[in-house]
């Protein structure tokens, strides 16, 4: 798996792609276990400040350990 994009050199668009592709939805939660991890949040939502360029990617990620 790459590295999550900066946020000083991406897009918006390259970050929300880079969620899609490291946290797919498999639409069967008993099986992933995604949205329990990020508290009932879809990936998209719950990276909304790195995909926005407001917090980096481990600054996020932090708040789902």
């Amino acid at each position: 798996m790459r590295s999550a994009p900066e946020i000083k050199d991406s897009t918006a668009e390259e970050r929300r792609a880079y969620i899609k592709e490291r946290f797919p939805c498999i639409a069967d939660c008993d099986m992933c276990g995604l949205c329990k991890v990020f508290r009932g949040k879809d990936a998209e939502t719950a990276y909304a400040d790195y995909i926005n360029g407001d917090r980096d990617f481990l600054d996020v990620s932090a708040d789902y350990k």
